[in-house]
């Protein structure tokens, strides 16, 4: 017969209810059916099924919708998610994903539609930042989908997402730092500006500070949680952002002298309020020793603290930029500046405050001139009078007078005064001053 088919080729059968069955033989000999109201609908299906199985793709039905399966997915993936983190994946879902692509066939859904999402969002006025991580929640989704065989790719893979927009770092100045703490020395919030200056800890992880977490006697703090603020005024102390967050954090004289006051006037504070007090072991709280809200602090407490302190109006998390710059360029090692903010590499530090490298460029040049004898321009251009001109023999004869009055101060020091022993104690003195600047400079 002209029309029959031959074998692997699939089948195409007329059923009793009317609809078109079509069916296609698996490897194994297990066999797999779709259904269409036509008999061209049920050809395509089965043309589609063909070509995937000859090209090695899973063959998936298109009866599962995006809305449901994502729904599901979100039963699936909840157990691991941070609570926050599952309450901004239930919003993109819910909000933006279903809504608009919900009804499309999972096994349908094509990278076009997605990017038309994109677009649409941008244009309702939604964030880039936003429809970015939009964006990762439904490539994970689809990864997922893919792994299953529910579909034969990631159409997410192939869409441009939006670039998140950097907020540009506003950091203060040493005098401006000094400034701010002298303003908030009366402030209740005294002890939370100082530490935020003076380590590096993220809004969420001093917030959640508990006085377990604090030695005063060894002078450091554990970090261990960060405040997380859910829907309805529900909170929850989560884990640190990675392994590296939950860090041991060394503390400066300044923050500890901070923290003996904030708990004396917790005290007073609490016995103040009497039973009506939340007692969490917090160290910055609100009026009733619940955890403070972040929105808060900064509506309420830190803008106006920098207007009455006459300094730019920064975001809270920029005293952490500021922490981390001032470390680098009393030339802490990055290394110990990674460790203290709770990066994972050291490499995400410098990429970050790539700004400061310059001046610790020239801190390291400046150390070798110390180290090798103080040679400067006027030295250099001594070797080679002809490429200064005229100019090359007059910084000559300085370079010379400024090397004849540095032996006199070696001939007069006491001991051995060599031009190596100098130097090296110097060195020394130079490295105990930095390792005392950031327990003193903001005092």
């Amino acid at each position: 017969m002209p029309n029959k088919r031959g074998n692997n080729e699939g089948s195409l059968t007329k059923r009793s209810d009317g609809r078109w069955q079509a069916c296609i033989t698996l490897d194994g000999g297990k066999r797999k059916f779709f259904y269409a109201k036509t008999r061209q609908e049920a050809a395509r299906l089965l043309t589609n099924a063909l070509r995937d199985r000859d090209q090695g793709l899973p063959i998936v039905g298109e009866k599962l919708t995006v809305a449901q399966y994502l729904m599901q997915w979100l039963q699936d993936i909840a157990p691991g998610l941070k609570p926050r983190s599952l309450q901004r994946y239930e919003e993109d879902v819910r909000l933006r994903l279903v809504p608009a692509l919900g009804k499309t066939a999972l096994a349908r859904l094509s990278a076009q539609q997605v990017q038309t999402l994109y677009t649409a969002k941008l244009r309702e006025g939604l964030a880039p930042g936003t429809v970015a991580h939009l964006h990762a929640v439904l490539r994970r989704a689809l990864g997922e989908a893919q792994r299953l065989g529910l579909v034969q790719r990631n159409v997410a893979t192939f869409v441009k997402a939006p670039r998140p927009a950097r907020h540009e770092m506003h950091t203060l100045a040493p005098g401006e730092a000094r400034r701010l703490l002298e303003v908030a020395a009366d402030d209740r919030l005294e002890a939370l500006y100082v530490l935020a200056l003076t380590t590096g800890m993220r809004r969420g992880e001093l917030l959640a500070l508990h006085w377990s977490d604090v030695d005063l006697e060894d002078g450091y703090v554990q970090v261990r949680y960060t405040l997380q603020h859910l829907k309805g005024g529900a909170y929850t102390y989560g884990s640190p952002k990675t392994a590296q967050s939950r860090r041991k954090v060394s503390v400066t004289a300044t923050a500890i002298a901070a923290l003996r006051r904030r708990a004396v006037r917790q005290q007073d504070e609490r016995a103040l309020v009497g039973p009506a007090w939340q007692e969490e072991d917090l160290v910055f709280t609100n009026a009733l020793g619940g955890p403070l809200r972040a929105n808060h602090v900064l509506q309420r407490q830190f803008t106006p603290l920098l207007q009455r302190a006459g300094l730019p109006l920064i975001r809270f998390h920029d005293l952490r930029h500021t922490a981390a710059t001032l470390m680098l360029r009393q030339g802490i090692h990055p290394k110990i500046v990674a460790e203290m903010l709770g990066h994972s590499t050291v490499s995400m530090t410098l990429d970050i405050y790539s700004h400061v490298i310059p001046d610790m460029q020239r801190g390291a040049t400046e150390a070798l001139d110390r180290l090798l004898g103080g040679a400067d321009v006027a030295d250099v251009a001594e070797i080679n009078p002809a490429a200064g001109g005229e100019r090359g023999s007059i910084t000559g004869t300085r370079a010379r007078e400024r090397r004849e009055a540095r032996r006199e101060h070696e001939a007069s020091t006491e001991g051995d005064n060599s031009e190596r022993g100098s130097t090296t104690r110097s060195d020394y003195a130079d490295r105990g001053l930095m390792s005392g600047l950031m327990s003193t400079s903001l005092k």
